[in-house]
Order: C-alpha cells, then sequence, then structure tokens
C-alpha cells in the first residue's frame, strides 16, 4: 500500500475509532460547523444610527440586540438566550417544512401548546441527563408550528418532535426559525420565586424560560465538533468567569444539590458562606465554599472593564473598573440562584 493510500486509511479508521458527539443540531441545517454562519442563523431586522441592515449576528447567542454607542464603542443591550436556526426548506407559501429533533436523548418534561402563553410561541422541553447522578441540562425548543411530543415521553438523539413554525412574540413568516437553548435551571422552587419578583400568570411551571439559563450552545457544538467526547458540565465549568458573589450560607445550596460538577472542592465543609462564579450573563461556572462573613449577597471579585459592568452583564452589575455592585436586577438574579425567597 502507498503512503498516502495508508495515510488516509489511517485517517479514516481514526474517524471511526472517535467518539460519536452526544449532542446534535436540530434541524437539517448544519451550516454552523461548516463555517457558513449567514446560512445558519436568521437574520433580525435592524435600524441603528439611520442605517437599516439584516445582520445574521442578531441569530447568534449572546448580547447581540439593541445597540447604542457608548463613547467610542457600540454595546448590545438585549440578550439573545439561544439561537435561531434558519429553515432549509419551505412550501410555495413561504411556511418552513423542517422537521425539529430533540439534540439529544431524554425526556420531554414540558410542551405549551398555547402561542399566547409565552413569547417563545409554542415551544418544548427536553430534560438531559449529564452524569450518573443525574444531573440534568435542558434543551427548549421555540417558535413551533407544531409539537408532536407530550410530557414524559423518552425521545432519542434525532428524534423528531416538532415542526418549525413562526409562532411567538414578534416573529413574521419570512423570519420563521427554531430557537434553540441549552440550559441549566435555575430553581426547584421557582414558583414563589415569580410571585415574589415578577408576579402574573405562570403557565410553565418549573420550565418558564425565566428559570432557565442559557449557556453558548453554538460555541458548545462548536468545541464538541473538536472533542466530541465533551460534556456539558465539561463545557460550563471551562467557560470564563466574569464575577464572583459571596452569599451567605443558609443550609444546603439547591442550585449546588443538583449540579455537584460545579463544586469547587468539598461543599460539606462548614463555612459561613458561599462564593459562586458566573459569566458575565449568568451562567454559574463554579461554586466554592468561602470564609467570609456577609450578611447579603455581594459581589466578590470582577473583570476590569472600561465600560459600565452594565453593558458586559445584561444589567446584572453596576459599577466600572474594578468595582461592582448588583443592581436590583442583579440582586434578584441571586436570589433565584440561591433560594433566598420565602415559600409560596
Amino acid at each position: 500500500m502507498r503512503l498516502p493510500t495508508l495515510i488516509l486509511a489511517l485517517a479514516s479508521l481514526a474517524r471511526l475509532g472517535a467518539a460519536t458527539p452526544a449532542y446534535q443540531l436540530p434541524t437539517e441545517n448544519h451550516h454552523l460547523l461548516t463555517g457558513e454562519p449567514e446560512k445558519f442563523y436568521m437574520y433580525v431586522d435592524r435600524t441603528f444610527e439611520g442605517k437599516t441592515t439584516q445582520p445574521w449576528e442578531g441569530g447568534a447567542w449572546g448580547l447581540v440586540r439593541t445597540p447604542v454607542r457608548v463613547g467610542e464603542s457600540i454595546q448590545y443591550l438585549r440578550f439573545h438566550e439561544g439561537i435561531d436556526i434558519s429553515p432549509v426548506k419551505r412550501d410555495k407559501a413561504g411556511n418552513p417544512l423542517d422537521l425539529v429533533m430533540s439534540i439529544a436523548e431524554g425526556t420531554v418534561v414540558h410542551v405549551s401548546d398555547v402561542p399566547g402563553r409565552s413569547n417563545y410561541g409554542r415551544y418544548i422541553v427536553v430534560a438531559h441527563p449529564v452524569d450518573a447522578a443525574e444531573s440534568m441540562v435542558f434543551s427548549l425548543y421555540a417558535h413551533l408550528a407544531k409539537c408532536t411530543v407530550q410530557p414524559g415521553d423518552k425521545v432519542r438523539k434525532g428524534g423528531v418532535i416538532g415542526q418549525m413554525g413562526y409562532t411567538g412574540v414578534g416573529i413574521t413568516r419570512v423570519r420563521a426559525h427554531v430557537h434553540l437553548e441549552l440550559a441549566l435551571m435555575m430553581s426547584s422552587r421557582f414558583d414563589g420565586w415569580f410571585r415574589r419578583h415578577a408576579g402574573g400568570a405562570n403557565y410553565h411551571g418549573l420550565y418558564n424560560g425565566m428559570n432557565l439559563i442559557g449557556m453558548d450552545v453554538a460555541s458548545f457544538y462548536l468545541a464538541q465538533q473538536k472533542n466530541p467526547a465533551l460534556t456539558v458540565p465539561e463545557f460550563v465549568r471551562s467557560q470564563p468567569a466574569y464575577f464572583k458573589v459571596t452569599v451567605p450560607r443558609e443550609g444546603a445550596l439547591d442550585f449546588a444539590t443538583r449540579h455537584p460538577w460545579l463544586a469547587y472542592g468539598d461543599l460539606s465543609v462548614p463555612s459561613p458562606s458561599w462564593e459562586i462564579a458566573f459569566t458575565a450573563t449568568g451562567l454559574p461556572t463554579g461554586i466554592a465554599v468561602s470564609q467570609r462573613k456577609v450578611e447579603a449577597p455581594i459581589v466578590s471579585a470582577v473583570k476590569s472593564s472600561t465600560v459600565s459592568h452594565r453593558y458586559p452583564t445584561r444589567g446584572l452589575l453596576s459599577g466600572e473598573g474594578n468595582s461592582a455592585t448588583l443592581s436590583n436586577a442583579g440582586r434578584s438574579f441571586v436570589a433565584l440562584v440561591t433560594g433566598d425567597f420565602p415559600e409560596p
């Protein structure tokens, strides 16, 4: 066998022996993985400083919407907690025909089949175990035309759960897409927090979008492409912390109990407080015991910023440079993570 042929054969065997990624994309649109984001993301209509554009970047994850000029920089006020995936098939009227599939093996835990009850329109939430202790991560699929599963259904990776549509606030047929989130559940007592901090009717129980904190799912897929054995816990722990909050320790921390892989060290060690690390947009990336005595949550560390911290943290912090405090929204957010609110 000639050397080039041998090399190709060995490469083929290596691919066959490589780990199979646990997560796939939810539709047939795979342009994220081929380096063609403009074909993957659904654009947004944007008018900024008198110029109207349709940037695909508005369909990406993160602070990508509602630009404002701050000095010589442009900052974005609106946090997009998932990714908007464009259709690859439409009928003659322009309706999307793409089937929506579960991104991994799991269990359907929520189906919202009444479009007017959420900005998500029709949406589905699927729970996926990520370790032997059955810690869960949740995938959310929004703006569906129809749902073809029910709560309690077991789904396989690639199993069809619905069809892409354009239900929900501000979505038109032209901009039809599926909105995908990969998230952690903030609180197992969400209804109590909702009554105190939000009010109104909660039709979605624990699976209200306010109780699911989304990670950078596009970056996860790209990292998984390079390392098919990558797990969600490994990815979350690898995300850079932007700020840390020290909170009084009062009994067990529910969030840590449900996500033991976030622990730095032994959380059973007695201490007066916890220190929780967050990404800029609020995804918890680590929890440690702290010997600092505090009476209320305080920002104990923050990445230095040349603009107000409220911009990169979607309003969770205020302050500048190396100094930051929790805003009202930040205090409410930390209360949700820590369970620091009364029972309903």
